[in-house]
């Protein structure tokens, strides 16, 4: 962990004093939240001076996170500390700690916003809760084959894709019943999934591997590989409906994959093992965490160059910007 932690009071007021508190025309936030999962802690950057503000611990192995569906938090998981940690995304200053959630490691609202659903990768399962914006309520633990990783799902919020790193699948659970529907196998070590704009295919990234399988979950076929790079693991949608960005850890690069016409229109040297990904709001900059350097690489989309390198802790994993809390 780094020297001069500050208190958590002490850190919200340096933070309202360097980004101030929103206006009412919804003045956004510059700051930026980095997960250090190896450091237990969190990093909180500027978007704009590229600085660190401050460093904060937070509890054992912080991988994901993501706003509540009011707004009002961005819930940090902290698998190894079985816990899930509210932040106040204007400050950065922890809000409460949520005891008793068994290996949060993969987390996600449906988008009806009705189910929470964390992923237990060292258990091996996933757990299903209700969340009235206050408690979480347990309703069903999914046995699964071997570390289940990460999630998506479709856009009427009847089903949620897990990928399985362990034993090389995909499968489909039910959020109504909890069941499981389907277990498909996919290339070997799949990470990151999505769903494609039209709600059409599943887009798995092949860690090991180098392409990202393109699945029909209608009809449960691979229809396409595109070629990415090697360890091809994580996504992020550009925002503009059409192109994604996929990380690729081992070969150090991002892909741009075309959603229309399934194609990989391009790539992004970026040094350091890329892995989680935020796209600034005008879709200039994009930020990916890299895990094996501690830091965190700014980059200049159109130029599909990186610009900054910023250090962080050791083992940078998730990455979010603020204002989308607050603002969205």
């Amino acid at each position: 962990m780094r020297s001069g932690f500050v208190a958590v009071s002490l850190l919200a007021s340096l933070l309202f004093s360097f980004a101030g508190a929103a206006s009412a025309n919804n003045e956004q936030s510059n700051v930026v939240v980095v997960l250090n999962s190896r450091d237990a802690t969190v990093s909180l950057l500027d978007q704009v001076t590229y600085k660190e503000i401050n460093t904060f611990p937070i509890g054992k192995e912080p991988h994901h996170l993501m706003a509540t569906p009011d707004n009002k938090s961005l819930i940090v998981a902290n698998a190894t500390g079985n816990e899930l940690v509210f932040l106040d995304p204007k400050s950065g200053q922890i809000q409460r700690r949520m005891k008793n959630i068994a290996d949060p490691y993969q987390i996600g609202f449906s988008p009806d916003q009705k189910w929470f659903v964390s992923n237990s990768l060292r258990l091996d399962r996933v757990d299903f809760y209700r969340y009235d914006g206050q408690a979480m309520q347990l309703v069903q633990r999914v046995p699964l084959a071997r570390l289940p990783s990460h999630m998506a799902f479709d856009a009427n919020s009847t089903t949620v894709f897990i990928t399985q790193q362990g034993s090389n699948q995909v499968s489909a659970i039910d959020l109504a019943t909890q069941k499981i529907k389907w277990t498909i196998p996919v290339g070997k070590l799949p990470a990151g999934i999505m769903m494609t704009p039209d709600n059409k295919y599943l887009l798995v990234g092949i860690m090991g591997s180098n392409y990202v399988e393109v699945i029909d979950w209608r009809t449960l076929k691979t229809v396409k590989k595109i070629q990415a790079g090697v360890g091809t693991h994580n996504f992020r949608a550009l925002g503009d409906g059409r192109h994604v960005f996929v990380s690729n850890r081992t070969s150090n690069e991002i892909s741009i994959i075309d959603q229309q016409t399934l194609e990989n229109v391009g790539s992004i040297p970026v040094p350091g093992g890329p892995d989680c990904m935020e796209v600034s709001d005008d879709g200039k900059t994009m930020w990916a965490t890299l895990r094996w350097i501690k830091k965190v690489a700014v980059i200049d989309i159109a130029s599909r160059k990186v610009i900054r390198l910023i250090p962080v802790g050791r083992s940078p994993h998730g990455v979010f910007f603020a204002n989308r809390a607050r603002n969205s």
